[in-house]
């Protein structure tokens, strides 16, 4: 530990996972090179400039962001057997990760709305969903997620930590560091729950909400190829929606959890590295434009 004149703690030591490195590098270049792939074939097919996949480019790109903020320092601190990390860059990564995991709630809710009006209001979906209106709707998500966190980031940073400095994780969560701080973090772990629960219990009420009537909505359609079709381009989003909400929920909402370690631990695996993975493979293996985009782009480069 190191401290200056054992009273302050200027650096942390990440007690994570520290085996398989192999599996984590193999899952963070797919995550980074599927997301850039998605992005890429949306930005250069005309076909796909539309909401639906603008609001999927966003957050294709939030995800590379996500697990660029967590994964490499993981890695790095397993080769070089090194799991310290300094203050600053405990507080850094902290805020990047609160406020990434803010906008992709709000970008799901949207997600979850744009498909509510075009699947429930098909005839005004022109209308209500203006690529204007979608770039807007993209911009407020990115800006409320960052700026919604950075008050309690502050606070955070202004603790004082001057006994312990091992965090029980892989990266700097808010929990296990408050844990370390040396006068009582109660107010502080009142206000980052009552955060959390404003923003992953608001955005998933309006997600599932949507979501209900998108399914009534479906139900009706007399068409089996239309609700075929309508059910196609949902299911992906409905699939990523529940591992994420089922895990942050349960991770920062419900009090079951906390101080259970090793639960923390493998809840917080699913929404740092395995949703960002499946997010690749749900939306092009489950989605046919985005197929047919792909399958041109491949026959492109190939006469290339």
């Amino acid at each position: 530990m190191t401290v200056i004149n054992e009273t302050i703690v200027t650096e942390f030591i990440l007690l994570g996972f520290t085996g398989v490195k192999h599996i984590k590098l193999l899952l963070f270049i797919v995550t980074v090179t599927g997301n850039i792939v998605i992005v890429a074939i949306v930005y250069g097919d005309n076909h796909l400039h539309t909401p639906m996949y603008l609001f999927l480019s966003n957050l294709s790109c939030l995800e590379i962001l996500y697990t660029s903020n967590i994964i490499p320092k993981m890695l790095f601190n397993i080769i070089m057997e090194n799991p310290s990390v300094p203050f600053t860059g405990c507080i850094v990564q902290l805020y990047f990760f609160g406020s990434l995991g803010s906008t992709e709630c709000f970008l799901l809710g949207v997600m979850a709305y744009d498909r509510y009006v075009a699947i429930c209001k098909p005839l005004h979906y022109s209308l209500l969903m203006t690529t204007r209106t979608s770039v807007l709707m993209s911009l407020c998500s990115w800006s409320t997620g960052f700026i919604a966190t950075f008050g309690a980031i502050v606070l955070v940073s202004q603790l004082h930590f001057c006994g312990p400095n091992q965090i029980k994780h892989f990266f700097c969560d808010l929990q296990p560091v408050l844990k370390l701080s040396c006068k009582n973090a109660q107010t502080m772990e009142t206000v980052s729950w009552i955060l959390a629960s404003t923003i992953l219990l608001g955005s998933c009420l309006l997600t599932l909400a949507s979501y209900v009537r998108i399914i009534l909505t479906m139900v009706q359609i007399p068409s089996s190829k239309g609700r075929q079709k309508a059910f196609s381009t949902c299911t992906a989003h409905l699939t990523v929606v529940i591992i994420f909400y089922g895990a942050m929920i349960s991770m920062y909402v419900s009090p079951n959890t906390v101080g259970n370690e090793e639960i923390n631990k493998v809840l917080s695996l699913l929404y740092t590295v395995i949703t960002p993975f499946m997010n690749p493979f749900i939306y092009t293996l489950r989605n046919q434009d985005v197929k047919q985009a792909l399958h041109k782009a491949m026959k492109t480069c190939k006469c290339n």
